[in-house]
């Protein structure tokens, strides 16, 4: 297959709404991170979605919208609770998703088989008009090969799917650089399943008390279901070996550890005091910089090519940061080195 790179204008957003319409696969810009479309509604369609990045069936996907009122429009819900509303009145459009009980026309394939449906109406305008040229909502993971770093340039989806898919649309780099946070509001109480650029915090402010799930910070329990994608899989890992290392000395342990296959994953703080390779994400007080530079720095020692471990600083999981420490832990396949306990 011939993968299309199209360009932020006009005429390309309208063949990529066609290539959409015919069931064909997309990837598109989002201001969290590049998005593999396909139509939402069409049962095929969607199936190829995972045909494409090689993803478990098991693992739900996201319903992108290009206005509120699509949701109605489509059936896409059975219920839109009022904390939904007030949640979307806040923070729509933008890097939130909703888990609400699902709507009649929704596929199973979308929702892998639960009685729910994972909404998210992004802030990115070329993602807007792709919806629209569409004229459908769209099903919408990351554009990348199943397990390996999400990607944030158009450059990275043509790197891991060219030759897979029918075209992607370069609407540049994406402005958070994380996937959006998620929500549900289909239980008594509403419970974050995946931590993104819009806080707990911020959750809190609009909707009062919200539960963190027990998987958002650990590994999901053997034989329970995902309610998010992100949830179950080892996720956005580079080819080396990621190791987290919390505590202080990180520094230290490092130079200690290292050889010529060695690399670290750190702040700016960190750069110049490691016998290493270094990766740096930005400061340690900056979080939003954590984010926006994670899955890049994550793809760019996979180019190195010789690098097998690398050493990951441990992030405080608050606020944004939270997210930044989900999606590492997740890289590290889980394994941590605590120095407080060596």
């Amino acid at each position: 297959m011939h993968t299309l790179l199209l360009k932020d204008n006009v005429k390309d957003i309208r063949t990529a709404g066609e290539i959409l319409i015919n069931g064909g696969l997309v990837g598109i810009p989002t201001e969290t991170v590049y998005g593999l479309a396909a139509d939402a509604l069409n049962p095929a369609a969607v199936a190829s979605i995972f045909k494409a990045k090689g993803r478990p069936m098991d693992n739900p996907l996201i319903v992108h919208i290009a206005d509120i009122g699509d949701i109605e429009r489509f059936s896409l819900v059975s219920e839109f609770p009022e904390k939904a509303r007030a949640l979307a009145e806040k923070f729509w459009s933008g890097p939130l998703t909703m888990i609400l009980p699902k709507g009649k026309t929704i596929p199973d394939e979308v929702s892998a088989g639960l009685d729910t449906v994972a909404i998210r109406f992004p802030e990115h305008k070329t993602a807007q008009a792709i919806i629209r040229a569409a004229r459908t909502p769209l099903a919408a993971p990351s554009a990348n090969l199943s397990g390996s770093p999400s990607p944030t340039t158009a450059e990275h989806v043509m790197n891991d799917l060219g030759g897979r898919i029918d075209a992607v649309v370069d609407g540049g780099e994406c402005r958070v650089g994380l996937e959006s946070t998620v929500i549900t509001l289909a239980a008594d109480t509403p419970r974050l399943l995946r931590p993104g650029g819009i806080t707990v915090e911020q959750l809190e402010s609009v909707i009062g008390k919200i539960d963190v799930d027990d998987a958002v910070l650990h590994r999901l329990r053997d034989g329970e279901k995902a309610a998010s994608p992100g949830m179950k899989y080892k996720h956005y890992a580079p080819k080396a070996r990621v190791v987290l290392v919390r505590g202080d000395g990180f520094c230290d342990f490092v130079n200690k550890n290292a050889d010529d296959k060695t690399a670290a994953l750190c702040y700016s703080e960190d750069a110049d005091k490691i016998n290493a390779e270094t990766f740096v994400l930005g400061s340690m007080t900056d979080c939003d910089s954590q984010a926006h530079e994670l899955f890049g720095a994550l793809r760019e020692i996979d180019r190195e090519g010789d690098i097998g471990v690398v050493y990951a600083r441990c992030p405080e999981p608050t606020g944004v940061g939270m997210a930044v420490y989900n999606r590492l832990i997740r890289a590290a396949g889980f394994e941590v080195i605590d120095l407080e306990k060596l």
